[in-house]
């Protein structure tokens, strides 16, 4: 979603109304991201689910070669890398998963279906790659400190190989829809996957070239790193969903100066913005009108004008505003 611009917009008067439903309900979506562009068309869910499958199948089947090149040739960068594509298995059977639970349809007390389930998988992906990132950073240390005997060719050939069954998984993976948190978590595993390898690459032909065998645990500290970075980014961007931050990308004052900005609006209060999933933001507030919109039923036509502002300049899917009365708000407690 993208705001229509950084500086606050003189309102939305002349916004035209937008499919939307009576006074509290939500409003329709809108067709265009800032002042006039329009939706990208991102790949389906189907489709995503089918390129998390291609990907699966690739990296276990080569996960599984690794595990026993690493064991015979006694390389910990092949074993780390190894360790860290069974967590970008894992990572991409969580992810198909919550694309299962999250396309149930919204029932009882589950007012927004599962659609959530998807971020936890994102969580789980963050917290996955700590755990395996202090696994593998605690045997490196004890190899830099005891560096054991290397075979340097195998781990050039697995790994070379591990790089390009890397580069065509991301490559699928980065055919899906990343604005998605859920696929963007099972890419990052994959990145990271790849800028190993490269890594343990490196690190074989030092060990072939010189005999400095501390190079393949260094190698494995640059894994650590990594997995580091994007059980980090991931972390933080799961952890705003949970928490109910406003969407990154949106700028609350620039939200309130439009509605400010529309005709017959007073006041604007208990402002709230969250996202429920990727790409699914919402936002409710109350709106103080002029009393006049409830007597001559001018009040639907600028609940339209409010939501269609919203569609268009902000990309909110979900809008559910409050219509008032000036003597109204006198009534309210915990309004903020």
């Amino acid at each position: 979603m993208s705001a229509a611009s950084d500086q606050p917009a003189p309102g939305c008067q002349g916004a035209s109304p937008g499919n939307h439903g009576p006074a509290g309900q939500h409003g329709g979506h809108g067709h265009g991201h800032g002042e006039g562009g329009g939706h990208t068309h991102r790949p389906g869910p189907g489709a995503d689910a089918r390129y998390l499958v291609v990907a699966l199948l690739l990296l276990a089947g080569f996960m599984l070669a690794e595990v026993i090149a690493a064991v015979l040739s006694g390389s910990l960068a092949l074993l780390s890398d190894a360790g860290h594509m069974l967590s970008d298995v894992g990572a991409i059977a969580g992810a198909l998963w919550a694309m299962r639970l999250a396309a149930r349809p919204a029932e009882g007390a589950w007012t927004f279906g599962w659609k959530r389930a998807e971020i936890l998988s994102a969580a789980g992906n963050g917290i996955t790659l700590l755990v395996v990132s202090g696994i593998v950073a605690v045997e490196a240390i004890s190899r830099l400190i005891h560096p054991p005997s290397v075979n340097g060719g195998p781990v050039v050939v697995v790994a070379a190989v591990g790089i390009v069954v890397n580069i065509a998984a991301a490559w699928v993976l980065a055919r899906a829809n990343k604005t998605s948190l859920n696929v963007q978590g099972a890419f990052r595993h994959v990145l990271t996957d790849l800028y190993g390898f490269i890594g343990t690459v490196i690190a074989g032909i030092i060990i072939l070239a010189t005999g400095f065998t501390r190079a393949d645990a260094i190698a494995s500290l640059i894994v650590v790193a990594l997995m580091l970075k994007a059980a980090w980014e991931l972390l933080r961007d799961s952890g705003r969903t949970l928490l109910e931050a406003a969407p990154a990308t949106m700028n609350l004052d620039n939200v309130r100066a439009h509605l400010l900005g529309t005709e017959h609006v007073r006041s604007v209060h208990d402002l709230h913005a969250w996202t429920v999933t990727s790409d699914l933001p919402a936002l409710s507030a109350h709106i103080v009108i002029d009393e006049s919109c409830f007597l001559d039923g001018h009040a639907p036509r600028l609940l339209d004008r409010l939501q269609a502002c919203l569609a268009g300049h902000f990309d909110v899917e979900h809008s559910t505003f409050q219509l008032e009365a000036t003597a109204h708000t006198g009534h309210e407690t915990g309004t903020h």
